[in-house]
């Protein structure tokens, strides 16, 4: 009986196998190919394109040697068993939109059977694009000076691996277009009488709505009549704390960005920290070596504050910034780097981030958040007085700093339009397709 079991079992096997045999259906020798021939395809004709091999040859005569190059650069790129036929059309449309494909040129090392695949790729050639920014506050009439600190008697900090003046050069040429008048104050004279009220470009009458841009990192400068013994003592130094301190000075910064209405922009590191002159403060460093400044700490920033707030100034120490390590860019921030091609990287180390409850104390509303909060602290933004009158950008992060960080802070708070446009003549695009086969396929 076991043996006749058996026999039925086999008999079932084989009939099943048989069965299977007849109606099953092998791939393609191209499906079975280890390499896509479409994948293989597109990458060659990328490659190609960023060797710059197609653009200099598909908009070439077709007696011009290039193509014999190209067709060289074909047949050495590919597996010995593909065949390939390398097709380039030109496009034109009519008034409906309509457009049509015409075959310019082919090369191809041999006839296909039925399996292959193909690529294609748009390639143009002579082609300019252009964008031209609106002017910060030409939406609203206004004239926006842009003031970048270039003084060349003043020293940095924070701001490892550049000066001020490196850096002023760097984001004149990023966000001079962005404004109707861009100017450099090239030394603390120069700012004192920017601080005056009288340091104005070629057609401008006021030194109203500017932006201010300090690019000396934790250190800001400061004329010598603001120092000691200076005519404007009694706006910049305080004999009567801390054995001395220059934290009254920024009271007048944060005065004045009231009264002007200005926009104060610290681009890294904890906000008015220091102040330099190297000609006033020639013997003087800030313990790190650097000289021709003094350290006013952490009562800076409050200082600056109170002014911006309109109340008397009054010395207080208190700690406002602190670190809270890696801080990322808010999806508006991302949404805006593509719309401005600023592309800072999305990760940044923060440890100057101030604390939110500035808002409160100082009456400070927040615009333009860079990155998004973290421990109840904000490490790059705009702070708007609540009655209109100045605002202050701070971007609170580890040095070195990075630059496009804040043309991008101050590109979200003010939202100038970018209008862009493509310059060209007929015949320039050109559609190229690749058609791979492996050869023994059917």
């Amino acid at each position: 009986m076991r043996t006749v079991e058996a026999i039925f079992v086999i008999s079932i096997l084989l009939g099943a196998f048989v069965i299977a045999t007849q109606f099953a259906v092998l791939p393609s020798p191209r499906q079975a190919f280890g390499t896509s021939l479409r994948e293989l395809s597109y990458s060659m004709l990328e490659t190609l394109d960023a060797q710059s091999s197609l653009s200099e040859t598909i908009f070439e005569d077709s007696s011009d040697p290039a193509w014999g190059n190209l067709q060289k650069a074909l047949s050495a790129s590919l597996p010995p068993n593909v065949v390939y036929n390398f097709s380039v059309y030109d496009l034109s449309a009519n008034s409906e939109g309509t457009v049509t494909y015409q075959l310019t040129h082919s090369i191809s090392d041999a006839d296909f059977g039925a399996d292959s695949d193909a690529a294609s790729l748009l390639v143009t050639s002579n082609v300019t694009f252009t964008q031209n920014p609106q002017k910060v506050g030409e939406s609203t009439g206004q004239n926006i000076t842009l003031y970048i600190l270039n003084c060349n008697d003043a020293n940095g900090w924070w701001i490892t691996g550049y000066t001020g003046q490196s850096l002023a050069t760097d984001l004149y040429n990023l966000l001079s277009p962005y404004f109707t008048n861009t100017m450099l104050v090239n030394s603390t004279s120069d700012l004192g009488l920017l601080l005056e009220g009288t340091l104005l470009p070629d057609g401008v009458e006021s030194v109203n709505n500017a932006v201010v841009l300090n690019t000396f990192g934790e250190a800001v400068p400061i004329p010598s009549e603001y120092c000691r013994y200076g005519s404007h003592e009694n706006e910049g130094y305080d004999a009567a704390h801390d054995g001395g301190t220059y934290a009254k000075y920024f009271h007048s910064l944060g005065s004045l960005t009231r009264q002007y209405n200005w926009t104060w922009v610290s681009i890294v590191g904890y906000p008015f920290y220091y102040v330099t002159n190297t000609g006033s403060f020639v013997s003087a460093q800030n313990t790190y070596g650097i000289y021709g400044m003094e350290d006013v700490r952490t009562a800076g920033v409050n200082a600056f504050l109170q002014g911006l707030d309109g109340v008397s100034y009054s010395y207080n120490d208190a700690g406002t910034a602190a670190e809270v390590r890696v801080v990322q860019l808010t999806s508006e921030a991302l949404e805006l780097c593509n719309y401005y091609g600023i592309y800072p990287y999305p990760l940044q180390s923060a440890s100057r981030a101030l604390t939110q409850s500035i808002e409160s104390t100082y009456h400070l509303d927040r615009f333009a958040t860079v990155f998004d909060l973290k421990e109840s602290r904000v490490a790059g933004a705009t702070f708007r007085h609540q009655d209109g009158n100045g605002a202050l950008t701070a971007i609170g992060l580890t040095r070195i700093p990075d630059i496009r960080v804040t043309a991008l802070a101050l590109l979200m708070y003010y939202r100038p339009d970018v209008y862009r446009s493509e310059f060209g003549a007929s015949g320039t695009s050109r559609l190229v397709t690749l058609q791979l086969g492996q050869q023994g396929g059917t």
